[in-house]
C-alpha cells in the first residue's frame, strides 16, 4: 500500500489549494502530522527522543509569510490559520507532494521554527497540481 492509498479512503476530490486549506477535519490529521514531524526534528537535533507539541503561532506566521494567507477569506484568527497550514502539509505528505524526510529536514535544519515551516509550505506551494 502506497501513502496515495492511504489517503484515498477520507481524501476528497479537492479542485483548489483554498479547498485543501478550509478542510477542518484534515487540519486535524494534519496536527498529528506536524507535531510527530516537530518531535522528529527535535529528536534529531538532540540525538534524544522526545515528543512535543507546536504550537499554533509559527504555524500561523509561515503560513503568512509563505503568501498562503492571501488566498484565504479575510477574517481568519491564527487558530485558523494554524488549522489551514496542518491540512496542508499532511494533505502534500498524503499525496507524495513532499515526504516525511523533507518535513522532518526543513525543521530540522532552520534554527528558526518559522524559516523552516514557511520554506516548507513554499516547497508544498510549488509541487501542488491544484
Amino acid at each position: 500500500m502506497t501513502l496515495t492509498d492511504l489517503g484515498k479512503p477520507f481524501l476528497k476530490d479537492y479542485t483548489s489549494l483554498l479547498q485543501v486549506l478550509s478542510d477542518k477535519p484534515l487540519a486535524g490529521l494534519g496536527d498529528a502530522y506536524v507535531n510527530f514531524v516537530y518531535s522528529l526534528a527535535l529528536s534529531r537535533k538532540a540525538r534524544s527522543p522526545c515528543g512535543r507539541k507546536m504550537k499554533g503561532t509559527p504555524l500561523a506566521e509561515a503560513l503568512r509569510e509563505s503568501g498562503l494567507r492571501e488566498i484565504m477569506p479575510s477574517r481568519m484568527d491564527k487558530h485558523a490559520l494554524s488549522d489551514a497550514a496542518e491540512a496542508l502539509l499532511v494533505y502534500a505528505w498524503l499525496n507524495n507532494s513532499i515526504t516525511l524526510e523533507e518535513s522532518v529536514d526543513a525543521l530540522e535544519r532552520n534554527e528558526d521554527l518559522e524559516k523552516g515551516l514557511r520554506k516548507l509550505l513554499l516547497k508544498v506551494r510549488q509541487k501542488m497540481k491544484l
